[in-house]
């Protein structure tokens, strides 16, 4: 696996790729890599071959008073777990080579952007599209792979690639868990064990969405209140969204159609965590 840090070298290493008639996947994260992680690259192992990991915590998408200077990172071990998974490639920009002096070109997805995630956290979809604009632009890959647990990321990255005509197909994997089923994610570690045990909540208000509407039940704002019913019981949770939506445009859904994305984020203490499932014919069969 080669490291690198330059987006001209990395530019020149994906003009030879393609050149050779090879295809590239590339998969997306901001390090701390854990199982969720490494499917995703299993995934783009499978499909593609020449596989680029860019490791970027990226400062556009944090806002002022997040947790970009106490996000995890951990380079050496990251490096060595992809190394593990055949990764060809790992790129590894600086902040300085991503945002040079005088930066000041933004990419905003308007609507889409404002919603969920997007509603809590301003500005954050404009960083994510940005950079994710500009790893398409440096590593040129056939395809691009993204988890479902960041759903409305997921949406806001779809319709950038429609609207600036990405010639890049979109991998959506299905959500890894623990054993518990809380989503993986790197966040995961600034629980304190009462908080850890308190989050599993967000599988749970899910699962009995899931449950009610195998019943039957297609309202949208009757799930809705089992997500809160449920959110509510546990003491330790501070909901910031729970939503039944469409899973392009993140609207909310008076009566459910195939697919619908239903969808939880809450606080755990200084911790934000999201979680969502989708219903319908095309919904995946998590663990």
């Amino acid at each position: 696996m080669i490291v690198v840090a330059s987006t001209a070298e990395m530019q020149q290493r994906a003009l030879e790729v393609r050149s050779a008639g090879r295809s590239i996947g590339l998969v997306p994260t901001m390090g701390a890599l854990h199982e969720g992680h490494l499917s995703l690259v299993r995934a783009a192992r499978r499909d593609n071959d020449f596989v680029v990991v860019s490791l970027f915590v990226n400062p556009t998408q944090f806002g002022p008073n997040e947790d970009l200077q106490q996000y995890p990172r951990d380079f050496e071990t990251d490096r060595r777990k992809l190394e593990a998974e055949r990764v060809d490639a790992l790129y590894a920009p600086s902040t300085e080579e991503v945002y040079a002096a005088g930066f000041q070109t933004y990419i905003c997805v308007e609507e889409l952007g404002a919603r969920l995630d997007g509603a809590s956290r301003p500005m954050h979809f404009r960083g994510v599209a940005t950079v994710v604009a500009k790893l398409f632009n440096v590593v040129q890959p056939h395809r691009a792979y993204f988890g479902q647990k960041d759903a409305a990321q997921v949406a806001v990255i779809r319709r950038l690639v429609r609207d600036l005509c990405f010639p890049v197909q979109l991998v959506v994997c299905p959500i890894i868990r623990e054993s518990d089923g809380l989503a993986m994610s790197s966040r995961n570690g600034y629980l304190n064990p009462e908080e850890r045990k308190a989050a599993t909540v967000l599988y749970r208000s899910l699962r009995e969405a899931e449950a009610r509407y195998r019943e039957g039940e297609r309202s949208g704002e009757a799930l809705t209140r089992v997500l809160l019913e449920c959110l509510a019981a546990e003491p330790l949770a501070r909901v910031d969204y729970a939503a039944v939506v469409d899973p392009d445009s993140l609207l909310p859904l008076e009566r459910l159609e195939d697919p619908a994305l239903v969808a939880v984020a809450g606080w755990f203490g200084t911790t934000r965590l999201i979680d969502n499932t989708l219903l319908g014919e095309s919904r995946h069969d998590y663990p």
